[in-house]
């Protein structure tokens, strides 16, 4: 498995040669710093650790800059492992885009949006109650949770209830995305569809795990050249 982290700049859209419209979004990866590698005989399971991104050291923690030194770089901002990853690399080694290319098909894990307190109705597509003369009132509560009384719930709770609370801000992975342009010299990638996240929102792209297999590569409209015909 390879992986790589970056930060998302946005969507926009692209054209191929043959007309086709595709959104895509745009996440920058600048070449990440090996920081550790993990191996089962020491830490119980194989992994690599990558650094993204620099910080200034005022703004870190001590252990992130005496952790960051042992590679012989600068605190990173934003730290991830990719586990049972087969990338034939040391500690100190950079990573760039070119890991990945046109037509793959890859997994993108980012943080998705906070959205605030909302109720069961936003939060999880509950039935609003009857809004008839002489109803219940109850429009926009939440339904009986009956723990009383109901041996399978065993008189309290049970994890998972659907309730009122945050919506948000969790982590969160979209699958089977495909890669439509590795541009090595602006450390770019442009990804089929949508990934989680606001703008400028840190991600990390990795090997599809549930893949059905590659794409063909598409051929994009290059328009600087056109723009070279004109000048």
């Amino acid at each position: 498995m390879k992986g790589l982290l970056g930060r998302k700049l946005g969507m926009t859209q692209v054209f191929t040669e043959d007309g086709v419209l595709i959104p895509v979004t745009v996440v920058e990866a600048t070449p990440n710093v090996v920081l550790q590698k993990k191996t089962a005989q020491s830490d119980g399971y194989d992994a690599v650790q990558l650094g993204f991104e620099e910080i200034k050291e005022k703004r870190t923690t001590k252990a992130n800059i005496g952790h960051c030194k042992k590679a012989n770089t600068s605190p990173k901002r934003f730290i991830k492992e990719v586990r049972n990853c087969d990338m034939d690399v040391n500690v100190g080694d950079l990573i760039d885009v070119t890991i990945f290319a046109a037509g793959e098909t890859v997994d993108v894990i980012g943080t998705s949006k906070g959205k605030g307190y909302n109720g069961t109705i936003v939060r999880n597509n509950a039935h609003q109650g009857p809004k008839s003369h002489g109803g219940s009132k109850n429009i926009r509560h939440i339904g009986s949770l009956a723990t009383n009384g109901i041996t399978s719930r065993q008189g309290r709770i049970m994890k998972g209830t659907i309730m009122a609370g945050q919506e948000g801000g969790y982590t969160t992975t979209n699958s089977n995305l495909t890669v439509i342009k590795v541009d090595k010299e602006n450390n770019y990638l442009l990804i089929k569809g949508n990934v989680p996240g606001p703008k400028k929102g840190l991600v990390m792209v990795r090997t599809a795990k549930t893949s059905k297999g590659d794409k063909e590569p598409v051929t994009l409209i290059d328009y600087s050249a056109t723009k070279e015909v004109q000048e």
